[in-house]
């Protein structure tokens, strides 16, 4: 595997609506320097939902997106979802919490799915996309920063899967927002999972 592209976006305003977003990313040349906020010069213009410590890049597999081209009739460019990397020859139901990817002196860990929003609808000129990327069960991949480094397209990407409890990033979504069985609930806390999660299960316990 490797670094297929690098992206990153400016604050714009979408269409119909008021408030700016960094959602329209584009891939760059070179290479971008990530510390543990994410990728520097990348905007995140609401940090209540976006962007954090452990949601700092947003990944998505290059097999998904060549699945999207086809359901879309189009070809999804690198950036077109949001996403900070594309991973060649990476599938995003095949990842897991906890996995994590190694470019370099960039080390990268899965925590949570992507959580299709209005804004990524309006976005891609489609107000039922919500609903339409969710049953898809093919969501991007939220990762924290374990070492920072550099992103550069071309980069080899190893894949070092998470050894213990496997909480997959498409069962992260089929099970937003619902409660979790007690074996579940003890399997996602077992997992190095997003805080903003782990505090919401860990209040369910």
């Amino acid at each position: 595997m490797k670094i297929l592209a690098v992206c990153i976006g400016n604050p714009e305003r979408l269409s119909g609506k008021s408030y700016k977003t960094g959602i329209n990313k584009h891939a760059v040349g070179g290479s971008v320097m990530v510390d543990r906020e994410g990728l520097v010069g990348d905007a995140i213009c609401n940090r209540k939902h976006h962007g954090g410590v452990d949601q700092a890049v947003y990944l998505e597999g290059s097999i998904t997106l060549d699945w999207w081209s086809g359901q879309l009739g189009y070809a999804v460019a690198p950036g077109t979802f949001g996403e900070n990397l594309v991973i060649e020859g990476l599938d995003n139901r095949a990842v897991a919490v906890g996995d994590r990817f190694i470019a370099g002196d960039l080390v990268l860990e899965a925590t949570a799915a992507r959580i299709p929003c209005a804004t990524f609808a309006a976005r891609m000129g489609d107000a039922q996309f919500v609903k339409r990327y969710t049953h898809a069960a093919r969501p991007g991949v939220y990762c924290r920063v374990i070492h920072g480094g550099v992103a550069t397209a071309g980069e080899p990407v190893e894949v070092r899967p998470f050894e213990d409890a496997r909480v997959t990033i498409p069962e992260m979504i089929a099970t937003f927002g619902k409660r979790l069985s007690a074996e579940d609930l003890a399997r996602y806390l077992a997992a190095p999972i997003h805080y903003k999660l782990r505090n919401i299960l860990e209040a369910r316990r």
